[in-house]
């Protein structure tokens, strides 16, 4: 095999294994990839040692640009997306519930609901899977909670968390990406998170009280540099 053939697919599996490395550089995108400039002095050694020669400038340079048109295309389009981003907002003093799945659960549910009708903006969020519900609430609602679920198996229940929610465009559900790029964002920010609820255009992050205004400034820079 000719040697850049080689090390175009050396480059490939490279950028596979180390894209924190190569896309964290360029703010989350890989842009500087897509239009045929690296830098070559991070994969030079796992090139060399690879292929068991030195690999010159020129040949290093020549893969990535071989590489840029099907690394480029797809990479830079939810970052395009992500500009879209209408506001982004925090909620504080959130308390996460889960209850086994029941027969009545649902019912409990919708009791819960009519109760909160009348106690103003509050913060509420229900979530169900096969084997359990999640409900998020502002802590002033949590003895209602427990009220209405008394009979119920609860799971958990995790205080002194925050919710950080970003009104995305509906152009999102067409764009693969889009949610792995802000919460990869977060990862490397050592930033956890303990949830993620969506619905068609509303992202949002349930994280501990403590990293919420961390979180809050690593997305502001990623999504308005």
């Amino acid at each position: 095999m000719k040697l850049h053939a080689r090390m175009e697919i050396l480059f490939r599996q490279f950028f596979a294994e180390s894209e924190h490395v190569i896309v964290h550089v360029s703010g989350g995108t890989g842009d500087h990839v897509s239009s045929g400039v690296g830098n070559t002095d991070d994969v030079r050694p796992r090139v060399e040692s690879e292929v068991m020669k030195k690999a010159g400038e020129a040949a290093l340079i020549m893969a990535l640009r071989r590489l840029a048109p099907r690394l480029g295309g797809k990479a830079r389009d939810p970052r395009r997306i992500l500009r879209l981003v209408r506001d982004v907002s925090v909620r504080s003093n959130i308390t996460e519930f889960t209850f086994q799945n029941s027969d009545t659960i649902l019912q409990c549910q919708a009791r819960l609901l009519e109760k909160i009708r009348g106690h103003g903006d509050h913060f509420v969020t229900c979530t169900q899977g096969v084997h359990e519900m999640t409900i998020m609430v502002h802590a002033d609602l949590e003895r209602m909670v427990e009220k209405v679920f008394h009979s119920g198996k609860r799971v958990s229940r995790l205080a002194h968390l925050a919710a950080v929610g970003i009104h995305l465009t509906p152009k999102v559900v067409e764009i693969p990406g889009v949610y792995y790029m802000i919460l990869r964002q977060l990862t490397w920010s050592d930033i956890n998170v303990i949830e993620v609820v969506s619905t068609m255009t509303e992202l949002t992050l349930i994280l501990e009280k403590k990293h919420v205004d961390k979180a809050f400034v690593v997305l502001k820079q990623f999504l308005w540099p």
